[in-house]
């Protein structure tokens, strides 16, 4: 489980606070989603979990350890990530990047094993680039380059799974390959902690919603309770109707023209 305990972030000593006291819970066996309009806190949020801003107050803790008391190696054992965005440093092949993913398990100059290879062709299959295995990295598409970053994060394994829009550049089927896959990580009994814009993908496949707006948690709880209009609106300032989805009856949201005339509450 990753537990997060009152924690204030901010970029610099006199910056503002980017994180103003978020508390939140990303249990093994759910998907926990955080949401928000740009600039709410959402990828803040994550680059903390990475010790890429600094904490000024409370706590992160990963299966019950604090996340300041881990060495890096030993969070990347726990702990896989999908950045928001990543450069490829090297032309290297799709199949040795993957497999940058198991680094934290057998260190830098550590030899493949059985187990190591497993995992890769495994995560290659998953994401559905078993086909670019052989293709260097600087010669994707972006949607492919997602695919495969997402590969090498499910090659890594551990407890938890942390991905920050991990459906940037992607198809609507690819979209859905991700989301799906996923949510089989929860049910493999994993901490899934999932950032995105796409709230309606997000309210089909999430346990729970975490909602932020300027660094705090504006509303949390089941789909249900945080998919509501009056919600979405005071935090997005956008007149919004949520209605539910014809095929599998989650909330679903249509953003309305301002012309409607709706006001905002």
């Amino acid at each position: 489980m990753i537990a997060v305990t009152e924690l204030h972030a901010r970029y610099s000593s006199r910056g503002p606070e980017a994180l103003a006291g978020i508390t939140l819970t990303a249990p093994k066996g759910q998907v926990t989603a955080v949401v928000g309009p740009n600039g709410s806190g959402k990828s803040t949020l994550l680059r903390t979990l990475l010790g890429r801003v600094p904490t000024w107050s409370g706590q992160i803790t990963i299966d019950g350890d604090e996340l300041r008391a881990l060495a890096r190696d030993e969070i990347a054992r726990r702990v896989a990530v999908v950045t928001q965005r990543e450069d490829a440093a090297f032309p290297i092949a799709v199949r040795e990047y993957v497999a940058l993913g198991r680094l934290p398990h057998r260190g830098t100059w550590g030899r493949d094993t059985s187990t190591d290879r497993d995992a890769v062709a495994s995560a290659l299959q998953q994401a559905e680039v078993e086909m670019l295995a052989d293709r260097p990295v600087d010669q994707l598409s972006g949607g492919e380059w997602q695919r495969v970053r997402f590969a090498r994060a499910l090659a890594q394994g551990g407890s938890a799974f942390v991905a920050d829009e991990p459906t940037t550049f992607l198809d609507v089927a690819h979209e859905m390959l991700v989301f799906e896959l996923l949510g089989r990580l929860a049910r493999e009994q994993r901490a899934v902690l999932l950032v995105s814009h796409q709230l309606n993908l997000v309210a089909r496949f999430a346990d729970r919603l975490v909602l932020l707006d300027r660094g705090q948690v504006a509303a949390a709880g089941t789909v249900n309770d945080v998919m509501r209009a009056e919600v979405l609106e005071r935090v997005y300032q956008w007149p919004v109707v949520v209605t539910r989805d014809p095929a599998v009856g989650a909330p679903a949201l249509v953003p309305l023209r301002r012309s409607s005339g709706r006001s905002l509450p």
